[in-house]
C-alpha cells in the first residue's frame, strides 16, 4: 500500500484528494491548520491529520516521513513567502525516491513559451498588485515557489490548473505542455478532476519533472482537439 502525504488536506481540493487517494487504497496523512481538522470529520478513522501551518517546517517533516508521494496545493496566502516556504520544506524533507506532485494555476510558465490571452494576463495583473496591496496574497511568492520546485532534482509534477467548477466527475482531465494549446482554449475542469489528476500523476511516471497544464476532459475543446485528430496524449484514470 502506497503513503501519501496531503498538504492542505482540509481545502476543497485536499478533500476531493483524499477521496481519490481512498478510493485507490492509499494510506492517506495530510496537513492542515488545527482551526480546520474539524472540516475532515467524514474522513474519521480513515487518516492521519498532522495539525499545523503547512509551511511549519517540522510538522512537514514529521508528515512526509516515509511517504511515496506528497501532494501539495500551493496557495500564495499572505505576502510572508507561504508558497515558498512551503514548497521548499516539502523539497527538503520528503524521501528522496517520492513523487512529489504540486498545484497551481496556468499563471505559472516553467520556459516562457506559453501562450496568454489578455484577459489572462490582465487578471493576473490586476488580482496580482490588488491582492499584495491588501496583503491578501502574492503571486509571486507561487511563482518563486514553483521555480524552486522547477530547478529540483526530486521527482516532481506541477499541475497547472484552468477555472474550476463544482460537480460530478467527468474523468481524467486532458493536458498540454503550453498554455495556448487549442485543447486548453475552454479553460474549464472540475475541481473533483483537478484532484484526480494529481493523484494519478503519483503512478503517472511520465509525468515526472513536468508542468501540464489541464482542461476538463469534456469541455468543448478537448473533444474538438480529440475529433481533429490533434490530442497526441490520451490518460487513462
Amino acid at each position: 500500500m502506497k503513503k501519501i502525504c496531503i498538504v492542505g488536506i482540509s481545502g476543497k481540493l485536499g478533500q476531493y484528494m483524499t477521496e481519490h487517494a481512498l478510493a485507490r487504497g492509499y494510506e492517506v496523512v495530510g496537513v492542515c491548520r488545527p482551526q480546520s481538522v474539524a472540516k475532515l470529520s467524514r474522513f474519521a478513522g480513515q487518516i492521519r491529520i498532522f495539525p499545523g501551518r503547512t509551511d511549519e517546517r517540522e510538522v512537514i517533516r514529521a508528515a512526509v516521513a516515509d511517504c511515496d508521494a506528497v501532494l501539495t496545493v500551493l496557495v500564495p496566502w499572505g505576502v510572508q513567502g507561504y508558497a515558498t516556504n512551503t514548497a521548499q520544506a516539502v523539497l527538503d524533507f520528503a524521501p528522496a525516491e517520492a513523487r512529489l506532485v504540486f498545484s497551481c494555476g496556468w499563471h505559472i510558465s516553467r520556459d516562457g513559451k506559453d501562450r496568454y490571452s489578455w484577459q489572462l494576463r490582465l487578471f493576473v495583473a490586476l488580482f496580482g498588485r490588488l491582492a499584495r496591496w491588501l496583503r491578501l496574497a502574492d503571486l509571486s511568492d507561487q511563482e518563486e515557489a514553483c521555480r524552486r520546485v522547477f530547478n529540483s532534482k526530486s521527482r516532481w509534477t506541477v499541475v497547472r490548473g484552468s477555472d474550476l467548477e463544482e460537480g460530478e466527475s467527468e474523468g481524467l482531465p486532458r493536458w498540454s505542455e503550453h498554455v495556448g494549446d487549442a485543447v486548453l482554449a475552454s479553460n474549464l475542469t472540475r475541481r473533483t478532476d483537478f484532484a484526480l489528476f494529481m493523484v494519478h500523476a503519483v503512478e503517472d511516471d511520465s509525468l515526472i519533472q513536468q508542468a501540464p497544464a489541464i482542461v476538463g476532459c469534456r469541455a468543448p475543446s478537448a473533444l474538438m482537439a480529440r475529433a481533429d485528430g490533434k490530442y497526441q496524449k490520451p490518460l487513462s484514470g
